[in-house]
C-alpha cells in the first residue's frame, strides 16, 4: 500500500495480544483484506453502520462547519493570534469527525456519511485513502508493526539501515513532541505526495476516484475561503491547515507503543473537556481500539465503568492530560525510531 511507506517513516506504533473486550472483539479483527478499497474483517467490524442517525455527531459537524464559516467570514476583522488557535482547532476537529465517519458514524447510510466530510478542511489527503489506511490499522494483531500497520511510526531494520546520519537525526528530532508538531506536517506532506506521484508515474490509477472526490471537497473549501471570504491562500495554509495538522499529530504522538502484549500498545490520556471534545474522546485510545465501532460520546462512560481494568490491561501506559505529555516529551524523544523487534 502506497500510504504504508508514508506513515512508516512518519508515525510510530507496534503489536499486542489480548484486549479487555474479550474474545468476541478479538475475533472480529482476525482477518485482513488487501488492495485499494478492500477492507479487512477487522475494518468491517470497525465501521458497522448505526441503526439510526446519531444526533451528537451531527451536532459536532454543525459546530465545525458553522464555526469554520464564521471564522473565515470574519477573518479580516480578527488578529492572527485569534485566527490561528481557532482555525487549528476547527481543522483538527474536522479530522476527528473524519475518523468518526471512517468507523461508520453518524448515519445508517455509508454514502451520507462520506458526504458529511466531503469538504476537506485540511486539503491534503483524500478521505477514502485515509479511511482505507485507518481501517487496516485496526488489525490489532499487527499494531505498530512497520511492515503491517499503515499508521506505524516505527522503521524496520532495512529502512533504518538505509537512513543516513541526517535522516536519523531528523527522525530522532521528529520523535520529540516539538519535532512532531513543527516538522511532522512537512514530513507527512512530502512522503505522502512522493508516494502518490510514484504511483501515478507507474500508471496506477487505483486512487483516481479518491482523488477526484477529494478535488471536489477541496474546491468547495477554497471556493468559500478564497472566493467568497477573500482570505489569501497562504493565510489559510499558515493559520488553519498547518497548525491543524500539528494539533492532530499531538493526539497521535503517543497513541501507540511497541509492546509484546497487544493491550499494552494503546495509550490512555485523561484529557480535559476541551481536548477530549477536539479528539472526540480518541485520547482514550485503548478504549477505541477495544471497541472501535463505539460512537465517541459513549466512550467516556465505558472508560469510567471499566477504568481499573483498562489501565491494568495496558500496563500503565497512561497520562493525566496533555500538559503531562508536553512536560515530559517537548524536547525529549519518546523512543527510538527503530522498532524494538528489529533492534
Amino acid at each position: 500500500m502506497v500510504f504504508r511507506r508514508f506513515v512508516q517513516v512518519f508515525e510510530g506504533e507496534n503489536v499486542s495480544a489480548a484486549f479487555v473486550g474479550g474474545p468476541d472483539d478479538l475475533a472480529a479483527r482476525s482477518s485482513r483484506g488487501s488492495g485499494t478499497g478492500a477492507v479487512s474483517g477487522a475494518g468491517q467490524a470497525a465501521r458497522r453502520l448505526p441503526r439510526r442517525t446519531e444526533l451528537p455527531t451531527l451536532l459536532v459537524a454543525l459546530a465545525i462547519y458553522g464555526g469554520f464559516a464564521a471564522l473565515t467570514w470574519f477573518h479580516a476583522a480578527l488578529p492572527w493570534w485569534v485566527l490561528l488557535p481557532l482555525g487549528a482547532y476547527l481543522v483538527a476537529w474536522h479530522g476527528s469527525l473524519q475518523h468518526e465517519v471512517t468507523h461508520g458514524h453518524p448515519f445508517p447510510n455509508a454514502r451520507a456519511n462520506e458526504l458529511l466530510v466531503l469538504p476537506s478542511l485540511w486539503l491534503w489527503i483524500p478521505f477514502r485513502l485515509y479511511r482505507e489506511s485507518h481501517l487496516a490499522h485496526h488489525d490489532d494483531a499487527h499494531l505498530t508493526d512497520p511492515l503491517e500497520d499503515p499508521e506505524s511510526y516505527y522503521l524496520d531494520a532495512a529502512a533504518w539501515a538505509k537512513a543516513g546520519p541526517l535522516t536519523r537525526a531528523f527522525l530522532r528530532a521528529h520523535n520529540t513532541l516539538a519535532g512532531r508538531l513543527l516538522l511532522g506536517p512537512l514530513r507527512c506532506l512530502y512522503v505522502f505526495y512522493r508516494a502518490e506521484l510514484t504511483r501515478a508515474l507507474r500508471g496506477d490509477a487505483g486512487h483516481a476516484k479518491a482523488w477526484a472526490l477529494h478535488a471536489i471537497g477541496v474546491a468547495l473549501v477554497l471556493g468559500w475561503v478564497s472566493g467568497v471570504c477573500q482570505m489569501p491562500f497562504w493565510h489559510y495554509l499558515v493559520l488553519f491547515v498547518y497548525p491543524g495538522m500539528s494539533l492532530t499529530l499531538l493526539r497521535s504522538f503517543l497513541e501507540h507503543q511497541a509492546r509484546p502484549e497487544v493491550s499494552e500498545r494503546s495509550v490512555v490520556i485523561e484529557a480535559g473537556p476541551l481536548m477530549s471534545l477536539l479528539y472526540l474522546n480518541n485520547n482514550l485510545h485503548l478504549v477505541h481500539h477495544d471497541k472501535p465501532g463505539l460512537p465517541w460520546y459513549r466512550i467516556p462512560a465505558l472508560y469510567r465503568k471499566r477504568r481499573a481494568l483498562f489501565l491494568a490491561s495496558n500496563g500503565g501506559y497512561f497520562f493525566k492530560g496533555y500538559g503531562q505529555v508536553f512536560r515530559r516529551y517537548l524536547f525529549r524523544a519518546k523512543e527510538q525510531p527503530l522498532h524494538p523487534a528489529a533492534s
